[in-house]
């Protein structure tokens, strides 16, 4: 056979091979998106409001008219949470405690930012802010990581309690040593305005975003392109595989807990920072894990892929708030429109397993990992 047969060969291979993946990518990932906004339109149909008109509104509040900036804000702890997400899904281990990781990361962060921020210099504050939530979320996902990696305990029925009790603590913080005395509103002190994260240049979006962003770019680059994430993808995909190819899975599935709990807790640490918000009431700390999950499994498992999910959740969050307003329906509806989009991906995960519609949302693939350089060479 000539050469110029087999190049033409290996461009047909490698074009149908990429018609599989974008076609992959559709069904997997835009499908579930698009029948839920369908389904959600259908509803709203039902309920007497007009759906072109809801769904026009949530463009116009959360993007035209530089609403985006106002969508980019709440994108933030979106994104760090998602990214913690995202590494520890790899290892299929369900940490489902990231709310009482993200409420102790912020309790702290509120309770100690009026002090630091100033009697330190901002950048150092903002720093140490950063240190501390984040420790204090990894910290909090350690008795269910041991509790994993030593007896097999189930992380779902630990996470979840220990999410429990670190939300309660965090109560009991803010109506206590964090509590404003200067007001009876159960709330910690509000750091001054000029003192919470800076705007980016030109815009007013908070320098926060920079911050997710290089966390994205570091995770990802983590899972991708060094052995850890090898070994992270093995253990997901088959554990007993993980320990044949050498690795230690116990110190696996403890740093990827800490890894996770160190991001959501960063993720408090942003929220609580963000000219937005700079202070923090009981009963009011926000559980965004709950929506943010389907976004995880939508970009398939890959901390780029998370980005533009998480935006598109951004905007419809900012501008389904205003919107559900104004059709007169309460921003639950919201929530509806997450449950539809994880139900039709419960549907297409069971097409996908009978139709081969490609790889898992919680197993993607080895094959594509496998053929990086890096990640070749540092295999074990």
């Amino acid at each position: 056979m000539s050469e110029a047969a087999i190049e033409r060969g290996a461009g047909k291979r490698g074009l149908t091979a990429g018609l599989r993946r974008a076609s992959d990518i559709a069904i997997r990932s835009l499908v579930p998106l698009m029948l839920a906004l369908l389904a959600g339109g259908v509803l709203l149909a039902v309920l007497g409001r007009n759906p072109f008109s809801f769904y026009g509104n949530v463009w116009t509040y959360g993007v035209a008219q530089g609403s985006w900036q106002e969508s980019a804000v709440t994108m933030i702890p979106f994104l760090l949470i998602a990214t913690g997400l995202t590494v520890i899904f790899r290892a299929n281990i369900w940490n489902l405690g990231y709310w009482g990781q993200f409420a102790l990361g912020a309790a702290l962060v509120a309770g100690l930012g009026p002090w630091l921020t100033t009697h330190l210099p901002l950048a150092v504050a903002f720093v140490l802010l950063f240190l501390v939530a984040g420790s204090a979320g990894a910290a909090w996902t350690l008795i269910p990581a041991v509790l994993k990696a030593r007896y097999g305990t189930n992380e779902i029925i630990t996470t979840l309690m220990m999410s429990f009790i670190g939300v309660g603590i965090a109560g009991l913080l803010i109506q206590g040593p964090f509590q404003d005395p200067t007001v009876r509103t159960p709330q910690t002190q509000p750091i001054d305005l000029d003192k919470l994260m800076p705007a980016i240049p030109g815009t007013s979006i908070d320098a926060s975003l920079v911050v997710a962003l290089v966390f994205v770019g570091a995770v990802h680059f983590l899972l991708t392109r060094t052995a850890f994430g090898l070994r992270l993808h093995i253990l997901g995909l088959n554990p007993r595989a993980a320990r044949h190819v050498g690795a230690n899975v116990p110190r696996l599935v403890i740093t990827s807990f800490l890894i996770s709990g160190g991001l959501i807790g960063a993720a408090a640490a942003a929220w609580l920072l963000s000219p937005l918000q700079g202070y923090l009431r009981a009963g009011q700390i926000p559980n965004f894990g709950d929506l943010i999950i389907p976004f995880v499994f939508l970009a398939r498992l890959n901390a780029l892929a998370v980005v533009p999910f998480v935006a598109f959740y951004a905007v419809l969050f900012t501008g389904g708030t205003l919107a559900t307003t104004s059709v007169n329906l309460p921003t639950d509806f919201l929530l509806v429109l997450v449950a539809l989009v994880l139900l039709f991906m419960t549907v297409i995960e069971y097409l996908g397993r009978k139709r081969e519609l490609g790889a898992s949302y919680v197993t993607p693939g080895l094959k594509r990992s496998l053929k990086s350089p890096i990640v070749r060479r540092n295999a074990p």
